[in-house]
This record gives structure tokens, sequence and C-alpha cells, in this order.
């Protein structure tokens, strides 16, 4: 029994106990009179406490603070498997109250709905269980002892659990359908990039002509986003008309995000029944990502046979002046050198520095080793790398590139787009990018090759990186996304390199220096940053908190200087 129902035994036997001092012998009228009222007070506050009733009880949800840590385990898993970001299950929680809160989000503006489908489910608490046979036992004993006191106490017990078990709340009209209480949502951000926080502020209002003297609600939290301040659930009595507001803050993640329907409870004044129902409000939370200019994002020199923004050495259409050659009856009259015609009479052409395009293959680092973040409710790395993966993969089509993308993880639930152009290529990518599973914000059950052993696991390391070399054309350059905060990417990078492509890694930062072992961490990572810069790579190395085109700017001045 919790400490509230001890408490609410002991002021039952007080409140015997003066029933019993009332009645007794020497006690003028008036006295027992005022110890009797005062026996009833009593006794009925000590068998509310008993069962555990309170009118609006918040350790009924069992809530708690949004949680979060640097190393948060799989679920199944013993070993943490990255830094910073919860595990949904914890995260979101579930509508009984047994996990977590969840979060919510809209896409901006009041949204209110109503449900003229859901049904009104209603359950008893027990907490009025064996009230009547108390009532009775007092009455019993009073008319036995003759004491008065305990005999109203007997009367007064029964009287209020039979009107325990009569009140009934209305949750929605009789005719219309409409529910008892409307939910309103309301987003501060209307168009958050990924990682942003948004606050989302809720408005309960009473629409009947009925007290509502408890009122519960349990945000319908998409399961994608996760609370980072606040409680998706709330509390309060509400008169006719009156409105309750709380607010909450979710992390943006990617894509677009449909709320549920909000599950209210309304329990009677007695707390004897529930009753429950669901609530529409109609809300999505868009999360959209900053177009990057195309002109900013690093590629090299390797081109395809198209024309496009790289400069190359041959000559041929284009701005830049390259060279003058012998003139063909084929060349056109724009290009014929007449200075040259001029001062020497001969005909000659001039020719351009000529601008292809470029093959780039994003490839992104899904490995559970890759989900790291820098704080606890972190956005990790992962999550950070798809949106540069977004962001570089608009741009460079923009720009006149040929791109596609990859994820490096398990193979079998990985996702591949081969590199292409135009608007259909781009419309399948950014829904790949936004959907597929294999770019999931939660992390894979398993680490990569963990079932073989260790000589066997640096074999499959190798023909991985080969089959990524093997399926990209010949002249087809690569950006690796990855934390690198293990020894892998590095291989990947170096090993693709020695193969004859460009290769340039963009790499979330997800350390933090704040303990001596998260110090070494950080510093092994800069060391293979920089193996990485002294074979040949390009690295950008995006610092937490730093906006990604800083981070491109940055790399470039780094490489030009």
């Amino acid at each position: 029994m919790k400490r509230r129902g001890w408490v609410g035994v002991v002021v039952v036997v007080a409140g015997l106990g003066l029933a019993a001092w009332g009645g007794g012998p020497g006690t003028s009228r008036a006295t027992a009179a005022v110890a009797a009222l005062a026996a009833v007070v009593v006794v009925v506050v000590g068998l509310a406490g008993a069962a555990g009733r309170r009118f609006v009880d918040p350790d009924r949800w069992h809530p708690r603070d949004p949680e979060g840590s640097y190393l948060v385990p799989v679920p199944g898993d013993e070993d943490p498997a990255f830094v910073g970001a919860r595990d949904r299950s914890r995260a979101n929680g579930d509508r009984d109250g047994n996990e977590g809160d969840r979060g919510d989000g809209t896409s901006g503006g009041d949204h209110g709905g109503n449900s003229d489908g859901p049904s009104v489910l209603a359950h008893a608490t027990g907490h009025w269980t064996g009230v009547v046979a108390v009532a009775l036992v007092l009455g019993g004993l009073g008319v036995v002892s003759r004491a008065p006191g305990l005999v109203l106490s007997g009367v007064v017990g029964a009287a209020v659990a039979g009107y325990a078990g009569t009140v009934e709340p209305s949750l929605r009209d009789a005719e219309t359908g409409d529910p008892a209480v409307s939910v309103r949502r309301r987003l501060a951000d209307e168009s958050p990039e990924p990682g942003d926080p948004v606050t989302v502020g809720v408005e309960l209002r009473n629409e009947s002509d009925e007290y509502l003297t408890d009122v519960r609600v349990v945000d319908g939290v998409p399961d994608e986003v996760a609370i980072v301040d606040g409680s998706a659930r709330h509390g309060a009595p509400l008169s006719p008309g009156a409105r309750t507001t709380f607010t909450y803050t979710v992390r943006a993640t990617r894509g677009e995000h449909d709320w549920t329907p909000a599950e209210v409870t309304v329990a009677d004044p007695s707390g004897a029944v529930e009753y429950e129902t669901t609530v529409a409000a109609p809300t999505t939370l868009r999360c959209t990502l900053p177009v990057l200019d195309g002109e900013r994002i690093p590629v090299g020199g390797t081109t395809a046979g198209f024309a496009g923004r790289v400069e190359t050495d041959e000559g041929g259409p284009g701005i830049e002046f390259h060279a003058t050659r012998e003139y063909r009856r084929s060349d056109p009259l724009s290009r014929i050198d007449w200075g040259q015609l001029a001062k020497t009479g001969e005909l000659a052409t001039v020719e351009f520095r000529e601008e292809r395009s470029a093959v780039v293959q994003l490839v992104v680092d899904t490995r559970r080793a890759a989900y790291r973040a820098s704080a606890p409710d972190g956005y990790h790395a992962v999550e950070r790398g798809v949106d540069a993966a977004h962001r570089v993969f608009d741009a460079l089509l923009d720009a006149g590139d040929r791109v596609g993308f990859e994820t490096f993880g398990r193979e079998r639930e990985g996702c591949r787009l081969a590199p292409g152009a135009g608007g259909d290529h781009r419309a399948l990518g950014r829904e790949l990018l936004n959907v597929h599973p294999a770019l999931s914000p939660v992390p894979p059950a398993r680490k990569l090759h963990e079932r073989y052993p260790v000589d066997r696991r640096a074999t499959l390391r190798l023909e991985r990186i080969r089959r990524i070399h093997r399926r990209l054309d010949p002249d087809a350059q690569v950006m690796f996304v990855s934390p690198c905060c293990d020894d892998y990417p590095r291989q990947v990078a170096r090993r693709l390199a020695a193969y004859g492509r460009d290769v340039t890694v963009v790499s979330p930062d997800p350390t933090v220096r704040d303990t001596d072992p998260h110090e070494r961490a950080a510093d092994e990572r800069d060391e293979r940053l920089s193996a990485l810069r002294s074979a040949g790579v390009r690295v950008v190395d995006w610092e937490g908190g730093e906006r990604f085109d800083a981070a491109l700017a940055r790399a470039r001045r780094r490489w030009s200087a």
C-alpha cells in the first residue's frame, strides 16, 4: 500500500476514536453532536485517502523527466550502441503511462479538431472497493455500542459510496457526437530544420455544460520525434467553457510526421469510474532542409562526358580562353580569331576551356558505430550525415552534376541510388533519404559483421570496399559521410583513394571533451582525420552546432591555403 493509503487508514482510525469518545458516558449532547460531525468528516476523508483518490493525480501516469545519456543501448543488446540519442521506445513512451513521455509537432497555426467516430470506454478504478462494507460495519458497531457518531459515519460512508456509482460525466454530446473536451495545438516554428527544437503548445477546452473535476490528456506524439523538454501529459479540473494549456519541446527530424488523436480521460468526482476517448486534432510536422548552393560543394577534377561546371584541360566550347588552333571548315564563325586574321591573314579558331559535369556518389555511414552524439538526447551523427547528404544531393543536381547515394551498413537492409540527373531522379532520391528504413534515426539491432571471427571480419570489410568501387562508373567521385569514430571509415576512404577515386570525407563531429575517456576518443578522431588529409583525401570536419555550409566554407579555405 502506498504511503498515502496508510495515512488514510490512520485517519479512519482517528475518526473512529473521535466518534467513540463523543458517544461515551458523561459527554453532553452538544459535544457528542460536534464529535459525531467531526468524526464523519475525518472518516470520509480517511476512506478517500485509503482508496488512493485525489482529484487530479499526476502520479497516476508515472511521468518522468526526459531522459538521455551518453550511452544508450539498443533494445536487447548488452553493449551501448551509440552516444546521445535515446531509444525511441523510451523517448516517446506508451500511451498507458508505463513508459516515458511522448512528443508532438504540427505544421503551424491552430489545429482544432473533433472526432465523430471513436467510442467512449469506461472502467472502474476500484478506489471505493470495500467502502460500503466498512460503512455497514461502522453503522453496526454504532448501533450495538449506541454511538451516534459511528452510526452517522456508516450512513455517510454508504451514501458517498453509492453516489460514486451513479455520477457519470459526459465525454461526448449525445446528439452530435462532438467531444466534451477539444484539443488544439500550435507549433512555435512552422519550418524547422532537422535537429531544431520545436515548442508545441496544446490547449484543452471544456465544451460541455458540466464541471469536469479530473481531466487528463496524453498527446498523440509521432514515434519519430522525441521530447527534449516538458511532458506531453497534462491534467486539470475544467469548469464549463474553461481552458488549460501546456507546452513541451520536441526535436525535429526530417520528413513529415502526423499526430495521432490525443487520448483524453475524464473521471467522475468520486474517482470510482474513468471514461476514456480519443480526440483528433489533425497536425503534421514538416521538417524541411535548406537548399545549399551547389557551387560550394567540393568536387574533384574527375568528370563525366557531359557539359557542366568542372573545368578541364581540354579545349572546346566554354567561357575561359584555352588556346588557338588551325581553322576547320565546320568551325562556327563566332569562334574565329579575327585579330589573328587581321594581323597574319590566316584563319584560326579559338579554343575555350571546357566545363563538364561531375559524377558523385554519396556514401552515408549507417553502421551502429556511427550512431554517436555529443550530448544526452543529442542530434546524432547519422541524422546529421543524412541531412548533409540530402543537401548535397539537391545542390549538385542544381549545379548540373550527376549524383547518387548509398548506405554503408548492412547491405541486405541497405539503400542505393545510382548517379543520375533530372526531376524524377531528384524526387526518388528525396523520398529515399526521407523514408528508407536503412536511414532510420534508430540504430540497427546488430553490428556489422558481428557474427564472424576477427580475421573473417577483416576480409569482409575489404570486400565491401571493393564492391563499392566496382559498382561505380570509372569517373565517379565518392563523398563519404561518417563521424570517423573508429578505424574502418579511414580504411574505406584511403582504399577508395588508392583505387584512383577522388574522395571527400564529410565528418560530423560527435565528440565531447568532458571526461578523460571522451577526451582520448576525440583526440583519436582528430588523428584519423589528419591521416586522411596526409593521404590526399579532402576532409570536411563538421563541428557540432556549426551550419553545414559554414563547415564547407572553412574546409575550402583550408584546401586553398
